[in-house]
């Protein structure tokens, strides 16, 4: 009788293959197991040799396919590349957003020779304005383009102070739950539209509400403006000197200073804002404000007369001439404010200095346009919180230098121009065609030979090229290097976004034009010329012949082609100190174009936005949706 088998409980039949298959596949087993373990020894018999060395390579060493490293179980474990971040990359830039930023060379990061690793993004607090068409700018189209002019120069002002600035409207303030109640007490204009922005505001949630004639006039360190860059505001606080300017709080605080506002109707009609003395129980008042300047009525009426006879007019010709010398006059206290801070003057750094004048021309226009003195309708005027000012004297310019060094100097904004170690090689050593032979030809003492030259007095002699690149770094990206230093990568033509780093106009010329040549303001005459040039000057053949060398290599950098590829691949090889300063510089300016980009395309519809915003802006009522 079978004996029946039991598995879990339950029987099963067991199922042999035919014998004649059992020996089938035991033949092959065995076949397979002696050509693995007596294939490398058959070439030593000489019948074997003999027979073998008459076939082809193929068939007397067959290559025995290997497993996959994803599906072998014998392989070694490999890292696998950090996942592609969005909105990481545009044109030829591409980055990767970490806290291991200054690690030297980005590759040990990203496992991409191509990306760079930059610090993350800092978090910028939501600064917000409240802003409805004045009588005068409904009935004129200048009134109207000029006062948006001035609000976008408030938004560019407080972009580049590390803010994010967001136009609101009635639409928001029609949002929020307590405007019905608002509206039931048939306020006066003045009341009924401060409140309007502040139900805005609350509708929006956290942050800062600011008139849109308040702006940051200080230094980034500025004890209120770190304050409010923090973002964090425990308290609703207001400041005694700017009245109604600017306010800051949470979303919870703010909506109930609303509520017992209106729950007080006869103490609202005898006030046009909540900053009066009836309401100082709602608020922290703090009586330190020395880094905002407040353009109020009271204040254009004292100081600016001139300005005020033409703003104030009923006559929207004078008023929109009023609003433009308003916006002039901010501008320049903008600029003076900056040269203020950085007192000592722009360092244009030129490390290698015989062959690289042509790569720091554009930054030296750059500096003669900071230094000089800008447009301004009332020169000897100073900014409300300055009121004893340095004035801008035209025959005192700032000091320009240009030293073979990075020195790092309170008091002195310095300016660079990276290079493509392909462009510092070919300029050093004259020539117009590089190839690898030539590289491996210069030695240890030719590598990153910039970026030696660029740290010497940091870091002196014998530092290797990962220290170097780390100090570097720091000074493009760290916390205070950003904001005192400017680096541009020398193989662009021109750079966009510079009034947006430094926040106020900055003069164009044909240099640093977006791409079009326009007439420079103020003219040539006034522009300082650099106060102390350092190293060999150039005759103007040599700096002719320097040009011509320097669009060619900005060709062959940017060449698609195979063989330049090989010939910049190999440049690049060696010189890695060098590629990495560049492709730093390069992936962090592309980040700080794209961060603007993004936030000027989703503001594009309101007043005061960049393109058709800045001249005709918004008036059709959105909704903005706050979006980290």
């Amino acid at each position: 009788m079978p004996t029946q088998h039991i598995l879990f409980g339950k029987p099963f039949t067991l199922y042999t293959l035919p014998r004649r298959f059992q020996f089938l596949l035991f033949f092959l087993l065995l076949t397979t197991t002696l050509i693995f373990f007596f294939a490398d020894s058959a070439a030593d018999v000489p019948a074997v040799a003999a027979v073998t060395e008459h076939l082809p390579d193929s068939l007397a060493h067959p290559k025995i396919p290997s497993l996959p490293a994803a599906i072998n179980p014998f392989a070694p474990s490999a890292h696998k590349p950090p996942p592609i971040q969005a909105n990481s990359s545009t044109g030829d830039a591409t980055w990767f957003s970490d806290w291991r930023w200054r690690n030297p060379f980005s590759s040990s990061v990203t496992l991409d020779e191509n990306r760079a690793v930059l610090p993350p993004l800092k978090r910028r607090p939501y600064i917000y304005t409240f802003y409805e068409p004045t009588p005068a700018s409904k009935k004129s189209k200048a009134v109207k383009a000029a006062e948006e002019r001035v609000i976008f120069q408030w938004r560019r002002a407080w972009w580049a102070q590390g803010f994010k600035p967001v136009v609101l409207g009635r639409a928001e303030a029609i949002n929020n739950p307590l405007y019905k109640k608002v509206q039931m007490l048939k306020l006066e204009d003045a009341i009924e539209v401060e409140l309007a922005r502040w139900l805005a505001w609350g509708n929006m949630g956290s942050g800062i509400l600011s008139n849109w004639l308040v702006f940051p006039m200080a230094g980034r360190d500025n004890d209120l403006l770190k304050f409010l860059r923090k973002g964090n505001y425990p308290q609703l606080t207001r400041y005694k000197d700017l009245k109604n300017g600017i306010f800051c709080g949470e979303k919870k605080a703010i909506n109930e200073a609303i509520g017992t506002a209106i729950s007080k109707p006869e103490d609202l009609k005898k006030t046009s804002s909540l900053a009066d003395e009836v309401f100082n129980e709602l608020f922290q008042v703090d009586t330190v404000s020395d880094g905002i300047a407040f353009y109020d009525t009271d204040r254009i009426r004292q100081d600016y007369k001139s300005i005020a006879s033409n703003l104030f007019s009923a006559e929207p010709v004078k008023a929109a001439k009023g609003y433009r010398e308003l916006g002039q006059l901010i501008n320049a206290h903008l600029q003076t404010t900056w040269q203020s801070v950085f007192h000592k003057g722009v360092a244009v750094v030129k490390p290698l200095p015989k062959h690289m004048t042509v790569l720091v021309e554009e930054s030296l226009q750059i500096a003669g346009n900071l230094t000089e003195c800008p447009i301004n309708p009332l020169p000897t005027a100073c900014p409300p919180n300055q009121p004893n000012c340095k004035k801008c004297i035209s025959s005192q310019p700032l000091l320009i230098t240009t030293p073979p060094t990075f020195r790092n100097k309170t008091g002195l904004f310095n300016i660079g121009s990276v290079p493509h170690p392909f462009t510092t090689t070919a300029l050093t050593h004259e020539r117009d065609v590089l190839d690898p032979k030539f590289v491996r030809r210069l030695g240890i003492d030719g590598r990153d030979s910039w970026i030696k030259a660029l740290t010497q007095d940091l870091l002196g002699q014998g530092v290797g090229a990962s220290a170097r690149t780390v100090r570097f770094k720091e000074a493009v990206a760290g916390e205070y290097g950003e904001w005192h230093s400017l680096w541009l990568t020398a193989e662009k033509s021109y750079h966009e976004d510079l009034d947006w780093i430094f926040g106020f106009d900055i003069p164009l010329n044909s240099t640093t034009s977006r791409g079009k040549s326009e007439t420079p303001v103020p003219g040539p005459e006034r522009r300082p010329l650099p106060s102390k040039m350092e190293g060999p000057v150039l005759t103007e053949s040599e700096l002719s012949l320097d040009r011509g060398r320097l669009k060619k290599v900005r060709e062959t950098v940017g060449s698609r082609s195979r063989h330049q590829i090989l010939i910049r691949d190999a440049v690049e090889a060696w010189n890695l100190g060098d590629t990495e300063a560049w492709r730093f510089a390069r992936a962090f300016g592309a980040r700080r174009k794209m961060e603007r980009r993004k936030w000027e395309e989703a503001e594009k519809g309101f007043a005061g936005a960049e393109g058709q915003g800045r001249g005709w802006g918004r008036w059709i009522d959105k909704v903005v949706r706050r979006g980290d």
